[in-house]
């Protein structure tokens, strides 16, 4: 009896990285990568092109994370893959959005190559799969700030100022203060580059 073969997109923006991963699951006469990417942009293009039954993706990647991607994903009406995260970053907060954006699977990168082969089957059947050491974790403490909070707290950690966050999002100086302010105050921090160190430990950002 012939298997099903499991046709998986890679989102990875580290490309030796990606390339190991890619050689690792295609010893398995049921895997198969359909393509690869560098990041969530990227992967929503391949995605208009291939048929794809899994997505496995980090999470921090330019110009669109792993999270992102998955909520895109998942916005989908149609051709909706299943997602599986694999990142470095043992995270509850991470887990957490993860899960609110429809990700079936969620391992961290030291997981032996087995184990995320068997995910895939696992995801791709209809189950979920999330890393023993995070399955506690993912009712922690949650996650206070609003996706504009997020937003912007993410472009002043990489030190734009309050009149160049306000261009880039389309919004008033004032509005924006507004937005930073309520951040700082939710994570008891001092400042906006606190707050974004915070959310970043955290896993919110």
């Amino acid at each position: 009896m012939l298997k099903t073969v499991i046709n998986i997109l890679l989102v990875e923006d580290q490309s030796m990285l990606c390339g190991a991963l890619a050689a690792l699951l295609e010893l398995e006469d049921d895997l198969h990568i359909a393509a690869s990417a560098s990041d969530g942009q990227q992967a929503m293009e391949l995605l208009r092109q291939h048929a794809v039954d899994v997505v496995v993706t980090d999470i921090e990647m330019p110009r669109m994370t792993g999270l992102e991607l998955a909520a895109a994903i998942q916005r989908q009406t149609e051709n909706q893959p299943k997602v599986i995260i694999l990142t470095t970053f043992a995270r509850s907060g991470y887990l957490r959005r993860a899960m609110d954006a429809g990700v079936r699977g969620y391992l961290l990168k030291d997981s032996p190559a087995e184990q995320l082969a068997d995910a895939i089957r696992q995801v791709h059947s209809g189950g979920k799969v999330i890393a023993p050491e995070l399955a506690t974790a993912a009712w922690g403490e949650q996650d206070p700030l609003t996706d504009r909070e997020r937003q912007i707290l993410r472009l002043a950690a990489q030190g734009l100022s309050t009149g160049a966050i306000a261009a880039q999002v389309h919004l008033a100086v004032g509005t924006v203060r507004n937005y930073l302010s309520e951040a700082i105050s939710k994570l008891g921090a001092v400042n906006r580059i606190d707050a974004a160190r915070l959310a970043r430990q955290k896993g919110w950002l």
